[in-house]
């Protein structure tokens, strides 16, 4: 015993030691810079972000912006839409799902929204609109891939679920609007909101109806050549809930000019980081504005042609003017060169008092989009509510007052929208093609830029614009413009079965030439 005892003596000091130094170390193992639990509005703004942004140089820009002829290059690498080369851009999309070193992916994020938010009553109006952003990224990624994991994504934290199953996009398309239909209805104006965490309306409810509404009815349209009366249902579903028709119900992200990259706006650095840094010079990725677009332009005395491009000019080779003349104005052809044309100067590209602000806005749905679609309803006997004139001249109207967003430099006079709405008439007493050509056209116009992604979209589905094909030697589409995205060839490796299964559903090819199951 006093054997025991003595042992005891020497081994306390040891564990009364061990104790004190044991305080604090819970703390030092916590990351001052990570939040220990979710915090809703944050992730909330962070999928908002993410959602609009995820990959844009290489989809919209480089892959869709080139193979929809709004862009060129010279070059071979970055000619994934120009020469139908290097389908590894159109695989960084998959990043909504897993992230970067930067951060999760939106998919993610918004799932972890969702999760905290569930199961209180008093965050209903978090849930809508949690849901309805679920719905917005989700419709972008099926859109560009077809079948994807959409009921198991996200869920590798909550569920240690690492092999999500694919589903069917029409299970998937299904499901988007289900979601879209139930937020809305769930929504109370009595309740709390995100508020200023909601980059788009800061928490506004009823425009956050509109916009559910309007995501509705662009996926309803979508489903017209796979499912018309499918389609009809859902189309006149949200034409009667109420769409964004005023300027003032656009969904917008402001932007602002500073030192943190991540404030600034992704478009404006995606260019001017890959392309159009300094003016009189070789382009990194070689890019310029394409030859289809400025002769468009031109051809239909377009004033937008004033407001998004340039050619640089210059006496001394030293001080260059964006000069924003028409006559000026020239595209390069898409893949006609394989090294730097001599005239490579005289080509046209992004205006940078408007496109390359960095403070400039991101329109995420606008009302001319809308107008649009209401305008095809019309022609489909699906909308009695206004002619298909009416509609398509207030898209237009709307589509060049959304210029003046982006400041002085943007700004369309009324008369010379009168203007060209006079010599660019709606086609009243053409047929049903040519109408659903000029909508469609349009649509390629006036979503330019800020939505390549819907542009692809409506061009599958629609047919229009019609484009001239290139067929550059060793294209990977046998001289066909792209139809969908590449799924990554890791899923093959880490969700082989799934994959294998998703691919075979596809016709059994995971290419550029592979088409979504709406795309007939």
């Amino acid at each position: 015993m006093k054997s025991l005892i003595k042992k005891i003596g020497y081994v306390a000091p040891l564990f009364l030691l061990l104790t004190s130094c044991d305080k604090g170390f819970e703390e030092m193992n916590v990351d001052p810079n990570k939040y220990a639990s979710v915090v809703p509005e944050y992730l909330f703004t962070r999928a908002q972000l993410d959602g609009v942004s995820t990959n844009f140089t290489g989809a919209a820009y480089l892959t869709i912006g080139q193979s929809m002829q709004h862009f060129a290059t010279y070059k071979e690498v970055p000619a994934a839409g120009d020469k139908y080369f290097n389908y590894s851009y159109s695989t960084a999309n998959w990043n909504a799902y897993a992230g970067t070193t930067a951060g999760q992916g939106s998919i993610i994020s918004i799932r972890q929204v969702i999760d905290a938010v569930s199961g209180n009553a008093a965050n209903v109006n978090k849930l809508s609109a949690a849901r309805i952003w679920k719905a917005y990224i989700f419709h972008r990624l099926t859109d560009v891939y077809g079948d994807i994991p959409y009921f198991d994504a996200g869920k590798a934290l909550s569920d240690k679920n690492y092999s999500p199953k694919y589903d069917t996009q029409q299970t998937i398309y299904a499901d988007l609007l289900k979601e879209l239909d139930e937020s809305i209805a769930a929504f109370d104006a009595t309740k709390t909101t995100f508020g200023n965490a909601d980059l788009m309306f800061g928490g506004d409810v009823s425009k956050w109806k509109k916009f559910a509404y309007s995501l509705m009815l662009r996926l309803g349209m979508r489903l017209t050549e796979v499912d018309p009366t499918t389609a009809k249902t859902w189309v006149q579903k949200a034409i009667a809930g109420g769409v964004i028709l005023d300027d003032a119900d656009r969904a917008t992200i402001a932007y602002v000019d500073g030192s943190q990259t991540a404030s600034r706006n992704f478009i404006a650095s995606g260019l001017l980081s890959t392309d159009y840094i300094t003016p009189g010079g070789d382009n990194v990725e070689g890019g310029k504005f394409a030859k289809t677009l400025i002769d468009y332009l031109k051809g239909t005395k377009d004033p937008r042609l004033n407001v998004i491009s340039i050619v640089w000019t210059t006496t001394d080779n030293k001080t260059f003017t964006a000069d924003t003349t028409t006559a000026l104005q020239s595209g390069m052809p898409n893949a006609a060169y394989n090294s730097l044309p001599a005239n490579f100067n005289s080509f046209s590209e992004p205006n940078p008092n408007t496109l390359l602000k960095y403070n400039a806005p991101l329109l995420v749905m606008t009302n001319a989009e809308m107008y649009l679609l209401l305008a095809e309803a019309a022609v489909r006997g699906w909308y009695t509510g206004s002619t298909a004139e009416a509609a398509y001249t207030n898209a237009v109207k709307a589509g060049m007052r959304q210029w003046t967003l982006f400041g002085t430099g943007g700004v369309i006079p009324d008369a010379k929208i009168n203007a060209y709405l006079a010599v660019n008439p709606y086609k009243t007493s053409g047929t049903v093609a040519q109408q659903m050509e000029q909508i469609g056209t349009q649509k390629w116009v006036t979503l330019f830029l800020e939505d390549e992604y819907e542009i692809f979209a409506n061009w599958r589905r629609t047919g229009y614009p019609v484009l001239t094909p290139t067929n550059y030697p060793g294209n990977l589409t046998g001289g066909k413009i792209p139809t969908r995205f590449v799924i990554p060839d890791s899923e093959e490796t880490y969700n082989k079965t799934n994959f294998i299964d998703a691919r075979t559903r596809q016709g059994g090819t995971n290419t550029l030439s592979s088409v979504v199951w709406w795309d007939k």
